[in-house]
């Protein structure tokens, strides 16, 4: 009878130490299995703030290539037009980002007046403009969670 306990006791800790292993894989081999997502800049609002401050509504096309859902829980933004820091954001609320599709997305940007330079002409005049973007994000699906760094240059 004590061999019996024992054995189911062994075997117990056993299917224990192999879920632990699984899961550890999951989670380190997550990168494997989840493409991250890409950022594009669609359009750029402004809104004044104050004498000096001006908020940078930027419209973002976040696309999912995965056949799977996720969960955009985190984002930092820094943005640079024609060449210069204009400001920081980040994301205000958890984004659903459906499986194989493009998701429209909101970011505040609080930028000053003198950052902005020549390009608040521009941008006003609806003529293009050179823009860099990047900071980090983090997605969520099913399986597990991811933190990426990102980088996008275009024009708008």
């Amino acid at each position: 009878m004590d061999a019996l306990k024992k054995n189911r006791r062994t075997t117990h800790q056993g299917l224990w130490l192999l879920l632990l292993v699984l899961s550890t894989c999951l989670t380190s081999c997550l990168g494997w299995l989840m493409e991250a997502p890409s950022f594009v800049l669609r359009d750029i609002n402004i809104t004044p703030t104050s004498s000096s401050g001006w908020n940078l509504v930027l419209g973002l096309d976040v696309e999912n290539p995965n056949r799977f859902d996720l969960t955009l829980t985190a984002a930092e933004f820094r943005i640079f037009l024609n060449g210069e820091e204009a400001g920081t954001g980040r994301l205000e609320r958890e984004v659903l980002l459906p499986s194989s599709s493009k998701t429209k997305v909101n970011i505040m940007i609080a930028a000053r007046f003198k950052n902005l330079g020549g390009s608040l002409k521009s941008v006003i005049a609806g003529h293009e403009l050179a823009y860099k973007m990047e900071g980090n994000a983090s997605i969520k699906a099913f399986f597990g969670s991811r933190r990426f760094l990102f980088s996008k240059e275009g024009r708008t």
